[in-house]
Order: structure tokens, then C-alpha cells, then sequence
């Protein structure tokens, strides 16, 4: 699942009209406008190309100037990284281990231990 927020521009005098069409789509939930004709809103997609098909819907509403993805997360890009970063240094399964935490050396950087 990826989430990604989205800032839809428009100008001032269309921004009512703006965000009730943004609400008509129902891809879309917004999040916050501001008097000068900016919208934050989020949309969520299975993949990056649902998402991209969503942005340009929103494109190509009217009065809407531009609406840019400026913040994108997704979960399963996540989990890989973070098994990349559990398997690939031993630091996790030393956290995880039954060992009392005195005995843990830190280095003040977990990179430099092992």
C-alpha cells in the first residue's frame, strides 16, 4: 500500500469550487487549505502507478493549477529495508537477544561495532 500527499494549487477565487470537486472523487481526502489557493491532500494506491493515475485526475480538474506528489511512503519498501537493515549487520538480533544490557557494547554509533 503506498500513501502519498499531494499539493493541489488553484487560484484563490476557485479554491471553495477546488475542494469540493477534490472531495467529488472520492480518491482524495484533504487535509488542509490555505487562503491563497494551496490544498494538501492525501491519496493512497495497491502501486506507484495507481497513485500517478490519481495525480493526473486531480491535473486535470477544473481550475486546479497543478497538483505535485510531495511526500510518498510505502509499505513495502519499508519492510524490505527494514529486513536489509535486521539482516545485514547482526546489530538486531544482539538488541533482541537475551542478553542482560550491560553486557552490549555501544560505540556511540551502532555502524562501527561490527
Amino acid at each position: 500500500m503506498n500513501i502519498s500527499s499531494i499539493i493541489v494549487k488553484t487560484r484563490p477565487e476557485h479554491l471553495d469550487d477546488v475542494k469540493k470537486e477534490l472531495e467529488k472523487t472520492g480518491i482524495c481526502e484533504i487535509h488542509f487549505d490555505d487562503p491563497k489557493g494551496v490544498i494538501v491532500v492525501t491519496i493512497e494506491g495497491k502501486n506507484v502507478e495507481e497513485e500517478i493515475n490519481k495525480v493526473r485526475i486531480l491535473e486535470a480538474l477544473p481550475n486546479v493549477i497543478s497538483a505535485d506528489m510531495h511526500m510518498s511512503y510505502c509499505e513495502d519498501e519499508l519492510d524490505e529495508m527494514k529486513k536489509e537493515i535486521i539482516d545485514s549487520d547482526g546489530i538486531a538480533s544482539e538488541i533482541n537477544s537475551d542478553k542482560p544490557i550491560e553486557e552490549i557494547n555501544y560505540f556511540g554509533s551502532l555502524k562501527g561495532k561490527y
